[in-house]
């Protein structure tokens, strides 16, 4: 099986220090890139299968490298970001980033993250016609959604919702992209209109609500549908 590359982008040596061994040790080949010229170069030039980009860099800001890359590729990028830039975190998932992990992090955080990213890559390629975890059921052929065996009645926009939630799940979508994606451009503004079908929705897969284990909220961004199993 080959190993799967992956670009790091941080200026800050400890980081690439910190990241290097510790993405070698589980598995995976590493690059790294200092600027962000340098890292559009490796991106267009090594094909790397996964890019961990931190905004903060000393040429350019990383948002500009996420829109120069995603004009020529479609690569998953994973977003490192200081926890006191939430609109940067929104404006570089909605330029096309795949999820972020913000700093200071966890080897274990960003492990899971790069699985999940990697995961979608793979399963981007084909669009699953069922999805199970922890009792939820959504057949996308036969348009039912079921928990615990017992089928659950949903709007049509609710069910778009949960459909989108579940085809990005493990990845945070941010309020824009379930607004546009489920209602239109004309509504990506309509923040409270989303809370309230989250809300709806929440009340008719989750056992509690209020402590959801399937649709979690990324404050400030958007949600994370948390999930064991696709196919």
């Amino acid at each position: 099986m080959n190993q799967h590359r992956i670009l790091v982008v941080d200026d800050e040596p400890q980081i690439q220090r910190f990241l290097n061994p510790a993405l070698n040790a589980s598995g995976y080949e590493v690059i790294l890139a200092s600027t962000g010229a340098e890292a559009e170069r490796l991106a267009a030039t090594s094909a790397p299968d996964l890019i961990v980009l931190d905004l903060g860099l000393p040429d350019k800001d990383g948002k500009e490298v996420i829109e120069t890359v995603r004009a020529f590729s479609e690569v998953p990028i994973i977003v490192l970001s200081a926890r006191d830039r939430e609109a940067e975190k929104i404006a570089s998932l909605d330029l096309g980033a795949n999820d972020y992990v913000e700093k200071p992090f966890g080897i274990g955080e960003l492990l899971a993250r790069i699985r999940t990213a990697l995961r979608q890559q793979v399963a981007g390629t084909s669009v699953p016609s069922r999805f199970e975890a922890n009792g939820l059921v959504v057949d996308m052929v036969k348009r039912i959604v079921s928990r615990n065996g017992e089928e659950v009645h949903l709007t049509r926009k609710e069910y778009q919702l949960l459909v989108h939630l579940v085809l990005h799940a493990g990845m945070v979508v941010t309020h824009r992209q379930l607004l546009a994606s489920v209602w239109g451009a004309a509504h990506v503004h309509d923040l409270q209109y989303l809370r309230v079908f989250v809300g709806q929705l929440r009340a008719k897969i989750e056992d509690d609500a209020n402590n959801p284990q399937f649709i979690r909220t990324e404050a400030g961004v958007g949600y994370r549908f948390i999930a064991e199993s696709i196919g």
